[in-house]
């Protein structure tokens, strides 16, 4: 029996017998270790408990083993995967964790209730551990105000042991392992009695009503804010088609769109209420008249416009599939469109982006800047451009294919953080045959350049490529148009001593002295490779990897593509 600690939350948490529900746990095996005299004793918001949960190793799927607590948990109205892990299990587990263990499940059609499996982080201690007196691993949740210190003193540990069996990466919101020889008394609040009743329910009837007067002027102000909103944009949207359609009346062959001008004009006109339109003359003025000194790539300038800079992407017209998938995503590693403009004179789309301060991975990558990336960073972007490809992968509907997923579609703000870029190929819904091969060679799916098989496991394979580049420092094909994928086959072959050698003389030389880390993320990656795009991982099983990549590692069957991964113990 392994401990997690939890805090009393409200509104439903203010009791045992609610945290109990949620554990699957008595009352008395909560508050006797967590020093509270009576079982039926109300709690108070943050109130610290120790809840027992049972740990064991468990097979999410033929790849995957992990220890975790399985927890059922009744959906209710309104929940999701995200609130039930952040709010009730308080980040004891992911979202993308409870996706991987409950893999019939889809998190955007949960019926209410469905029966899911939520999974509690745990850890048993092991034979050293046990001989140095470690008879619990309590699960704790790393907050953005703990000191490692403080955290240490609070569970009558060390800052090492805990370092020793978590790593010296910890981040906030992180569940860590405190390993103990004994639970630490935990020092209660003193509840206050109650007052009598007939003042309480005096000061409640005064509450309510006072309440409900703030609230009843809260919904007159804002349906007065709707209402001003919703004629502003109908007014806005009429004046500009109005406008629109002169300009090509006057350009035009006696006053007449041509017809893909007019099915634009129709398409573009129910983004006008999200996205700021933009006039011609303003991007003219932002780019000098798109001189080449703002170009960035292909035909996307930097221009600055009222004092902020933005990516200006030229187009013809045909920019509605891409404006279409960009309408419905919203993701903070992708990058956010901010408005476009329609010059129907000369024929053309610009799509307006944020701009993204640091350039592409590719550049950094390989065009020989004085600073390398470093693993963590290098890591932490392979993480942020997986997040960004399972949330149009999963949370979008129809699913999302971008298609042209590669290191100079990855761009990175000031933080070095990532974003993908470039809808410019993608595709609304999945598991369709085209005729019409599209891409960048060392990126290409085999069934893709073969078949024409369009489906989401093509972005896995490009993504498997991209951790290639990270890891290897090598571009995704050679000037002999060697792709670099077919080079990693067989890094992982043999025993360990073998493949760490390889691995140090495969990988960037700035790297060498995280070979560990690096070996399990090129098992991810040659995962992603399998010519059999079943046989892929989905990129919420890619999130988690990687998230847990220093507690991981794939080893790698026969045929050098299907990964195993086992938990480090």
């Amino acid at each position: 029996m392994r401990r997690a600690e939890r805090q009393a939350t409200p509104p439903d948490f203010l009791d045992l017998a609610s945290v109990g529900d949620l554990f699957s746990v008595s009352r008395l095996m909560i508050s006797n270790p967590s020093n509270i005299s009576s079982p039926r004793s109300p709690l108070i918001p943050d109130q610290s408990l120790f809840v027992p949960i049972t740990c064991s190793c468990n097979t999410v799927n033929s790849s995957i083993t992990i220890s975790y607590a399985a927890l059922n948990y009744t959906i209710l109205s309104g929940d999701t995967f995200y609130l039930v892990s952040t709010q009730k299990f308080q980040n004891l587990t992911t979202y993308q964790s409870v996706e991987v263990v409950n893999p019939s499940f889809q998190p955007t059609r949960l019926n209410v209730g469905d029966v899911i499996v939520f999974p509690i982080f745990c850890r048993c201690p092991n034979s050293s551990q046990l001989r140095n007196r470690v008879n619990y691993l309590v699960s704790y949740v790393f907050q953005p105000s703990d000191r490692l210190s403080d955290v240490a003193s609070r569970f009558g540990s060390t800052e090492q042991s805990i370092i020793d069996v978590n790593g010296n990466n910890i981040q906030p919101l992180d569940t860590i392992f405190v390993p103990i020889s004994r639970l630490p008394n935990i020092t209660q609040p003193v509840i206050p009695p109650l007052a009598n009743g007939k003042s309480e329910n005096k000061g409640a009837i005064i509450g309510l009503g006072i309440g409900l007067g703030i609230c009843g002027l809260l919904l007159i102000l804002v349906c007065g804010i709707w209402c001003y909103r919703e004629g502003l944009i109908k007014r806005k949207g009429e004046k500009y088609r109005d406008e629109e359609k002169q300009k090509v009346g006057k350009g035009g062959t006696n006053g007449i769109l041509k017809a893909e001008e007019r099915s634009l004009m129709a398409d573009v006109s129910g983004c006008l209420d999200k996205y700021k339109v933009f006039g011609i003359e303003d991007l003219k003025i932002a780019t000098d008249g798109f001189d080449d000194k703002w170009l960035i790539q292909g035909s996307v300038y930097k221009g600055c416009i009222d004092g902020e800079w933005f990516a200006i992407k030229k187009m013809k017209w045909n920019a509605y599939e891409e404006l279409k998938i960009l309408q419905k995503v919203n993701h903070g590693n992708l990058v956010r469109l901010e408005g476009f403009c329609i010059d129907s004179e000369e024929a053309n789309c610009y799509l307006v982006y944020e701009y993204v301060e640091n350039g592409s991975l590719h550049s950094w990558l390989h065009d020989n800047k004085p600073q390398k990336l470093s693993w963590k960073t290098r890591l932490r972007i392979a993480i942020d451009v997986a997040n960004g490809l399972q949330y149009i992968h999963e949370h979008t509907r129809p699913k999302v294919v971008h298609k042209d997923i590669k290191s100079s579609n990855i761009l990175l703000d000031s933080n070095m953080r990532a974003k993908i870029a470039n809808f410019g190929l993608a595709k609304s819904g999945c598991n369709a045959i085209t005729m019409h091969i599209v891409g960048t060679q060392g990126y290409i799916a085999p069934e893709y350049l073969s078949d024409g098989v369009v489906s989401t496991k093509m972005d896995v394979f490009s993504f498997g490529v991209v951790l290639l580049e990270l890891v290897s420092g090598r571009e995704a094909m050679d000037e002999q148009g060697n792709v670099l994928w077919a080079s990693a086959i067989g890094i992982l072959d043999g025993r360990e001593e073998k493949k760490s050698k390889k691995l140090r003389e495969w990988m960037d030389e700035c790297l060498v002295n995280e070979t560990e880390s690096a070996m399990s993320v090129v098992g991810v990656a040659i995962a992603c490779l399998n010519r059999d795009p079943a046989r892929r991982p989905s990129m919420v099983e890619i999130v988690y990897a990687l998230s847990k990549s220093d507690d991981l590692f794939f080893d790698v069957s026969e045929d050098g593509l299907s990964p195993r991964q086992v938990i480090a113990r």
